[in-house]
């Protein structure tokens, strides 16, 4: 559903009503993003979202911050099983055993892929030929997929580097949110706005 925030002249098409949610959907989803720390901080918040709402994640962002080492995918690499252990017994994160695992493995993935293209950006971006995606403006959130060819094959290819929890609607909200595809609705202030 579509809706207002105070600003009379500004519609959003999600997030109002919670000023976190409206801050980051008004500076961050969508926002195209190459900056490989922020890209790994988004991989492991998507792949911690997996079965779960943006906005439990969105809450506990800055729990995630000060347990994994404000993203820093070299410490997180690096991680070992007092560290797994910590991080399961921290009440302000999801715990989940998978999860935290695949943080660890994922980290590990990043850094090779960091090394092998020289950079995480100029790997994930190819996805979209380096461009962000457009609707042709969907109207409703029913319209939006959950998934695109693209996100199919970054997830194929991700997985066969390593990667844990990187599904295909996994990776399409990767997208949404690091900017490789603006799915904002149409009547949204950011869907002409957004480019990349």
């Amino acid at each position: 559903m579509v809706g207002k925030n105070s600003d009379p002249t500004l519609i959003r098409c999600w997030g109002d009503g919670d000023p976190l949610m409206e801050a980051y959907h008004d500076t961050e989803w969508g926002v195209p993003v190459h900056d490989d720390r922020t890209l790994f901080e988004f991989l492991l918040l998507d792949h911690f979202q997996a079965g779960l709402s943006w906005r439990t994640i969105l809450h506990k962002r800055e729990n995630f911050r000060r347990a994994f080492d404000n993203f820093d995918p070299r410490r997180i690499a690096d991680y070992n099983d007092a560290d797994r252990k910590r991080l399961l017994a921290d009440q302000g994160i999801i715990r989940n055993v998978a999860k935290v695992n695949a943080a660890v493995t994922n980290a590990a993935a990043f850094l090779r892929v960091q090394e092998e293209f020289g950079s995480f950006d100029r790997y994930i971006w190819r996805f979209t030929d380096y461009r962000t995606l457009r609707s042709a403006g969907y109207g409703t959130w029913e319209e939006v997929p959950v998934s695109s060819p693209a996100s199919d094959a970054m997830s194929r290819d991700l997985k066969t580097r390593g990667f844990k929890f990187v599904g295909t609607v996994t990776c399409y909200a990767y997208m949404q949110s690091i900017g490789m595809v603006n799915d904002h609705l149409r009547n949204c202030f950011l869907y002409a706005r957004i480019r990349s």
